[in-house]
């Protein structure tokens, strides 16, 4: 490993071979950081009281910010922890906090994700693999974002909401729902708009994916049916076994509302 001289480590931390710790860096409590993660200058990693674990070949950008304590006024120092795993990019000035133990315990961060400068990660929040997250994108508490999501700049998003997989949020957006897999939501407050084709066909879906994920769309944000007359319409026209189908039906369900 490469610690340089100029950075502060703590005694409890645990830094795997093949880490790169750059100038100024502060670790600070229970960390641990797995090999071939790079810190660049002026990097603060944990807290005083939680627990952060990094996995291997993240990169973290100078002025982050990982691991600091929830900016939640019930935290009362409680060991809580922050989990992120394999090839993330943290750049320029990204915070992300621990959980509390009146969330889920902890905030988790999966891999190959992309968090641009200035984006904010809250407490108890979970993100899935692949996601990109804008330029000064500010993410509540509770918050779940799933797989392969996009959310351009300046986006707002409310506690408690989930954003399902594939979907689309368009910049300068405000988000207080949840958004269905596949959709692209845009607005103040966002409403589904239409399908993420664009990123359908880049993922590698077929047209028949596509066009199963318009019609669904279409049918949640204009027959004007309730959710659960939408879910059971939808399960008799298309049945429950395509994949594009179950993701959006099942998550239509366990939804507490949905941006239409």
């Amino acid at each position: 490993m490469q610690i340089h001289p100029s950075s502060v480590v703590s005694k409890d931390a645990e830094i795997e071979e093949g880490a790169i710790i750059g100038p100024f860096c502060v670790i600070e409590g229970k960390v641990k950081i797995g090999s071939c993660t790079v810190l660049d200058s002026n990097v603060k990693v944990g807290n005083p009281y939680g627990t952060v674990i990094i996995g291997k070949g993240n990169h973290l950008f100078p002025g982050s910010n990982i691991g600091g304590i929830p900016q939640d006024l019930k935290y009362k120092k409680e060991n809580t922890e922050l989990i992120i795993g394999n090839n993330n990019q943290f750049r320029e000035s990204v915070t992300v906090n621990t959980g509390t133990v009146t969330g889920i315990n902890h905030t988790k961060i999966g891999d190959g994700n992309l968090l641009m400068a200035y984006s904010h990660i809250g407490h108890d929040c979970v993100l899935g693999n692949n996601n990109v997250i804008a330029n000064s994108v500010a993410v509540a508490g509770h918050v779940t974002i799933q797989d392969k999501v996009t959310v351009g700049g300046l986006v707002g998003l409310s506690q408690f909401i989930t954003v399902g997989s594939y979907a689309f949020v368009a910049g300068y957006s405000a988000v207080n729902k949840d958004v269905l897999p596949f959709s692209m939501a845009s607005g103040i407050w966002a409403t589904m708009r239409a399908t993420n084709k664009v990123g359908m066909e880049r993922a590698g879906f077929t047209e028949e994916d596509i066009s199963i994920a318009n019609k669904l769309i279409r049918m949640f944000s204009k027959s004007g049916l309730r959710r659960e007359e939408v879910i059971s319409k939808a399960t008799e026209e298309l049945g429950g076994e395509h994949k594009v189908t179950k993701m959006m039906l099942d998550f239509a369900h366990k939804s507490k509302g949905l941006a239409i």
